[in-house]
C-alpha cells in the first residue's frame, strides 16, 4: 500500500520557480532511494534527479543542473524537487517514484505517483 502524491505544478512564467512535494504513506522514506522524472505527451519519461535514502548523494538530469534541486525530509515523509530559473522546455508532467533500490527501471522494487503538471510560458 505504498502511495506517492505529487503536489506544487502549476502554470510559472520563463525565469520563475517552484517547488514540487511528493509526499509518501504506506511505507517510511527511510526505506527508498527517490527520484523526480518527467514526461512530455508522445516522448518517454526522461530523469530529471534523485536522491539516496539518507540525502547524502544526489545526481541530476545535466538539464537541470544549477537550476533543479532536489530534497527529502524523512521526518515528514516528503520529497521536494525546487525549480529555479524554468524555462518553456521544462514544461511536463512531473513524476515522482521512490524505489528500494538506486535505479528506477525494474517495476517490481519501483513505485510511482500520479504526476503533476508544470508549464511553463515563454
Amino acid at each position: 500500500q505504498v502511495q506517492l502524491v505529487e503536489s506544487g505544478g502549476g502554470l510559472v512564467q520563463a525565469g520563475g520557480s517552484l517547488r514540487l512535494s511528493c509526499a509518501v504513506s504506506g511505507r517510511t522514506l527511510s526505506s527508498f532511494a527517490m527520484g523526480w522524472f518527467l514526461q512530455t505527451p508522445g516522448k518517454e519519461r526522461e530523469f530529471v534527479a534523485a536522491i539516496s535514502r539518507s540525502g547524502g548523494s544526489t545526481d541530476y538530469a545535466d538539464s537541470v543542473k544549477g537550476r533543479f534541486t532536489i530534497s527529502r525530509d524523512n521526518a515528514k515523509n516528503t520529497v521536494y524537487l525546487q525549480m529555479s530559473s524554468l524555462r518553456p522546455e521544462d514544461t511536463a508532467l512531473y513524476y515522482c517514484a521512490a524505489s528500494v533500490r538506486r535505479t528506477f527501471t525494474l517495476k517490481l522494487t519501483t513505485y510511482w505517483g500520479q504526476g503533476t503538471q508544470v508549464t511553463v510560458s515563454s
